[in-house]
């Protein structure tokens, strides 16, 4: 089942999005994150923590879960 992450914004990045999502307990986990962990923004292999995530894209992630950016916009 896909979980949304509501966002207030037009966008919000992979390294706030693992934040917010709690998949990580800081920011500054992000990239230590990414580089063991593979992340699928849809149906993509995606490591870059500054990638732009928009209303409706599907963020998977094996063994952890799989998310829907729905904004509030």
């Amino acid at each position: 089942m896909k979980e949304p992450i509501r966002i207030n914004t037009e966008y919000i990045t992979l390294g706030q999005f693992l934040k917010l999502a709690e998949v990580i307990q800081s920011g500054g986990m992000a990239k230590w994150f990414l580089s063991e962990h593979e992340v699928y923004i849809n149906q993509e292999l995606d490591q870059r923590r500054g990638r732009k995530l928009r209303d409706g894209d599907e963020i998977q992630i094996p063994e952890v879960g799989i998310y829907v950016v729905k904004s509030n916009e």
